[in-house]
């Protein structure tokens, strides 16, 4: 099959680079797709726009590099399509959970014409034409909570819970999206594919008892499900809970508790910290008592001891201080939470986020940081009494290192955003 990937020139902010840069599940979504697809694809090519793709009689598939999909949405589509033997193009009914709940927010990716939802990838049995009809593909969101709350919050807020699809396929336009992609639509949707094999396969129900009993473990902490790399050195103490899928090289402190995530190569996890449906990537430190829940980190970032992220994304290369904390629920429950998007704020969708730090980010001790706010790359925050509180976006130009003689120089611009 020939493969051609239409190219997103936009960038992501804060990262100030282009989605298909950026890590999803520990790769960066461009190789992601790639080993995605590698099974079915013998020809590729990068194009900037559908005019420049060579007229050939072969099987072709196009899609724009910023698409996250994982490989039972693929395979899905590409059978149905072969099945069909028709060009068509990824569509989705108007009622599907996950993508009315998680994946229509701030992006144009995937936009309504008539009675469905269409997105940017099409498949082609003898050659890109113009006749193409609506693929209808199914998610097949399940209903997963995550949080358990006070009866009068979730009546307030509404149920606190998450459509996750066991098919996964979103647009990422916006830093919100890399948390709906190695989060909901990632980690999570590993575990409601789990959950769906567990209550309608025997065999698999079957395994997992087995060699949970062999090893003497509780179900989800049997080797079936929790998935350990070479050469690691995890205490005996720690709490291991699948599916959960950890590096080579690793080290997990005393006390640790790692519970539905992917922790990446080389990542140094220390005493009593805790990563629950989290992404953490190649070379990531936490020193200890550190704490992620349903957030990313991307390689070579740090997150000091006692500081606790919900819900959020931080860049590759960063570090955030100790004792920070990034809160994500709004105090006045009729206000929901919105993002700068387009220069505007706009509804994210989601009753609860935290906020996202770029790349090369120096992020000092104690800092409070409201919802859904951003920190740019290259941002540099002193810890000082006038600095304390981040309310509103921090571009480049706020950082404190520019108020020292010579600070561009100390710490100069990597990610810069195009004009």
């Amino acid at each position: 099959m020939r493969k051609i990937i239409l190219r997103d020139h936009r960038e992501i902010f804060p990262f100030n680079e282009k989605a298909r840069e950026l890590r999803v599940l520990n790769k960066q979504l461009w190789l992601h797709q790639r080993d995605v697809l590698a099974s079915y694809t013998t020809e590729e090519r990068e194009v900037d726009s559908p005019a420049e793709i060579e007229p050939k009689r072969v099987e072709t598939l196009v899609y724009r590099d910023n698409l996250f999909f994982d490989q039972y949405f693929v395979d899905e589509f590409i059978r149905r399509a072969r099945k069909l033997g028709k060009a068509c193009r990824v569509a989705f009914a108007l009622d599907d959970r996950a993508i009315n709940a998680h994946a229509i927010h701030l992006q144009r990716g995937i936009q309504r014409e008539g009675d469905k939802y269409v997105a940017y990838m099409w498949y082609f049995p003898h050659g890109v034409e113009p006749n193409v009809r609506p693929l209808v593909m199914d998610t097949g969101a399940r209903e997963m909570g995550y949080y358990h709350v006070p009866t009068h919050m979730s009546n307030m807020m509404g149920e606190l819970v998450y459509q996750v699809p066991t098919k996964a396929f979103c647009s990422i336009e916006h830093w919100v999206h890399t948390i709906t992609a190695n989060v909901i639509f990632g980690v999570f949707a590993q575990a409601a594919r789990l959950d769906h094999e567990i209550e309608h396969d025997l065999k698999k129900n079957l395994k997992i008892l087995w060699c949970s009993m062999l090893e003497r473990k509780q179900v989800l902490e049997s080797s079936e499900v929790v998935h350990i790399g070479r050469n690691c050195s995890i205490d005996p103490s720690v709490v291991l809970r699948g599916p959960a899928w950890i590096g080579d090289n690793v080290s997990i402190g005393p006390g640790s508790v790692i519970d539905i995530a992917v922790i990446g190569n080389n990542v140094s996890i220390g005493t009593g910290s805790q990563i629950q449906v989290s992404v953490v990537s190649d070379r990531c430190f936490l020193p200890f008592r550190g704490a992620l829940f349903m957030s990313v980190m991307m390689a070579d970032s740090m997150l000091a001891q006692n500081t606790c992220l919900q819900f959020c994304s931080i860049g590759r290369g960063t570090f955030i201080g100790a004792g920070s904390t990034f809160t994500d629920f709004s105090l006045v429950p009729q206000k929901p939470i919105r993002a700068i998007h387009e220069g505007e704020p706009k509804e994210t969708g989601m009753p609860v986020l935290g906020s996202c730090v770029g790349h090369n980010c120096y992020i000092g001790s104690g800092m409070v940081v409201y919802p859904a706010r951003t920190i740019e790359s290259d941002v540099i925050l002193f810890a000082s009494p006038e600095r304390r509180v981040i309310d509103r976006t921090i571009y480049y130009e706020n950082s404190d290192h520019l108020k020292l003689k010579g600070g561009e120089s100390l710490h100069t611009r990597i990610y810069e955003p195009e004009e």
